[in-house]
């Protein structure tokens, strides 16, 4: 501790321990620069300073924290906000989509399996009257009918891609020998032969035989417009739409043929509508999502 004494007072103490003339002449001094007028400074030791202070070295009952066993001390809880709990929910939503692709893989290749088994055996005769809730479990089954196709009936879905060109796919009412009718997929013809006119050699007369597969056509996603009959204009296969305007069962049978690349080309250049081949074409990306997931 510090204490400041002035300069004049500690004249005075000195003078009591001086002689009489050093007194008088201390007294008759006087500070020829300002500095002189500075205080001086001293030091005080207080009483609890007297004492050196004792190092944890010096004192033998000193004991370290690494002296002792190990204990396991308990912070206390942190709250963890929305950010830790979405964390963890990643891999746990990664892993049950994960899972639930890999049941999809297996449902969806013992389908294609029933399905191309469908494709190796022989048409079956279609019967006279056909439930329409029960073509789900004949789908992509090859049938046979014969009839005579009613042209005055036709309808143009589309347009519809093909190896890049523009078209259409023709649908036919078959008028069968028992007087029922039924719904027939002929396949793709090209946007320059739209008008019955431009292709003579695709519209076949008298009783004909078909053969092809039975099936649930494709659905109307989001992006497809609304079907127009009234005025002729078919986005998408609508059966239950079409069989009530032509008086048809609703029953859908798709034409098959070989992919012969040269008929194609003859039948595309006449308007002679060219088939689908007979084959499952189902997607299965399931494999791909499992890995992605």
């Amino acid at each position: 501790m510090r204490t400041t004494i002035p300069a004049r007072s500690l004249r005075k103490r000195l003078a009591i321990h001086l002689s009489p003339s050093s007194a008088h002449r201390l007294a008759a001094s006087k500070p020829t620069a300002p500095w002189a007028l500075r205080p001086f400074t001293t030091t005080t030791r207080l009483p609890h300073q007297h004492h050196d202070h004792q190092q944890p070295a010096d004192d033998p009952n000193f004991q370290s924290i690494l002296d002792g066993p190990p204990r396991i001390v308990r912070a206390g809880r942190s709250r963890h906000g929305p950010g830790i709990v979405l964390l963890a929910l990643i891999p746990l939503t990664a892993f049950a989509l994960g899972t639930w692709q890999v049941h999809r893989l297996g449902w969806k290749t013992d389908l294609i399996a029933r399905l191309e088994d469908r494709l190796v055996r022989d048409p079956l005769p279609l019967p006279p009257t056909i439930d329409p809730s029960a073509v789900h479990d004949f789908d992509y089954r090859r049938v046979r009918a014969r009839g005579r196709f009613r042209h005055d009936q036709e309808m143009l879905i589309g347009p519809r891609m093909r190896d890049g060109k523009d078209g259409y796919m023709v649908v036919t009412p078959l008028e069968r020998d028992n007087g029922t009718t039924i719904l027939v997929n002929r396949g793709w013809i090209d946007k320059a032969h739209r008008s019955q006119t431009s292709r003579p050699d695709g519209l076949p007369r008298g009783d004909v035989t078909v053969e092809g597969l039975l099936r649930e056509p494709w659905k109307k996603n989001m992006f497809t417009p609304v079907n127009r009959p009234d005025k002729g204009e078919f986005y998408f296969p609508d059966v239950k739409e079409m069989a009530a305007l032509t008086g048809s069962q609703a029953v859908w049978v798709e034409v098959t043929m070989e992919p012969e690349y040269m008929k194609m080309v003859d039948f595309e250049a006449r308007g002679i509508p060219y088939g689908r081949a007979a084959e499952v074409n189902l997607r299965n990306n399931h494999a791909q999502y499992i890995f992605t997931w």
